[in-house]
């Protein structure tokens, strides 16, 4: 693992090329909280690839139930950190593509991923032809982790991300497109929520010395949007998403839009636009 100091100096050159500059924050205040990041996305995608690990050992015996149980749960930390991830579009694109993405849909060869197997668990009841399918999915989340652990994260994309989380939530995911075969859009949800949450939780410290209002604030919406997806807790988990009415809809989306919004200034009070 690279030393913290060879990490952060890595870091620092980085941050000489970003234009950060505010009277209040320096380039190297943000030094720190990136690096602290990155410990967070790295124990993420360590998750991550065990969880997917037996995720697609499950797939591949065949256990159908086993392997729908563990689908919610092994794509959380992928969701938590997909600002990052999305860095590799070649690995994003394979391992969380949905139908839409492709001309054939579900039977388009290129259809692949987290997506494909849960289509095959819950739309059709059947782990048949997915053996091949769930070796790439590992193959490719063991590269990401890999490719991810010798990346210097750019500090505007994990200031950015805060507010790219939610509002990937507000304007795809309320639909339910996300997790169309599962219903399990809730559990994509909270993971984004943390990711987005982590990262604020972060930078408070940079923010708060200067607008400890816009941080009351920020804690406020947060606190509205957790209180919200506690409703439909389940369990260890979440209910399914087709529980939910139109109205709780419109309600979450309204609470992950004002949320999104504040989000959306924390760049600019970084300096980092």
């Amino acid at each position: 693992m690279t030393s913290f100091s060879a990490r952060s100096l890595g870091l620092a050159v980085l941050l000489a090329t970003t234009g950060l500059a505010s009277a209040n924050v320096l380039p190297l205040d943000i030094v720190q909280p990136v690096a602290e990041y990155k410990i967070y996305v790295s124990e993420k995608l360590q998750q991550l690839t065990a969880d997917t690990k037996a995720f697609t050992d499950a797939v591949k015996a065949g256990d159908v139930e086993k392997a729908k149980a563990l689908f919610a749960p092994t794509r959380m930390s992928y969701e938590a950190v997909e600002p990052i991830a999305e860095l590799f579009s070649d690995l994003d694109a394979s391992i969380d593509s949905r139908a839409d993405d492709h001309e054939q849909a579900e039977k388009d060869p290129g259809f692949i991923g987290f997506h494909k197997i849960e289509h095959g668990l819950f739309a059709e009841g059947t782990t048949d032809g997915l053996a091949p399918v769930a070796d790439k999915l590992m193959a490719d989340v063991s590269d990401l982790e890999k490719r991810i652990g010798e990346l210097a994260l750019p500090p505007e994309k994990v200031v950015g991300g805060a507010a790219a989380l939610m509002e990937e939530v507000a304007a795809t995911k309320i639909s339910g497109e996300e997790d169309r075969y599962s219903r399990t859009d809730l559990w994509d949800f909270k993971a984004n929520f943390d990711g987005s949450k982590k990262i604020f939780d972060l930078v408070r410290p940079l923010i708060e010395k200067n607008d400890a209002a816009f941080v009351t604030k920020v804690d406020t919406s947060f606190k509205t949007v957790d209180e919200t997806l506690a409703k439909y807790r389940a369990g260890e988990g979440f209910q399914s998403y087709e529980k939910l009415t139109d109205g709780d809809r419109r309600v979450l989306a309204a609470n992950v839009n004002t949320l999104a919004e504040d989000l959306s200034t924390l760049r600019g009070k970084l300096g980092l636009n």
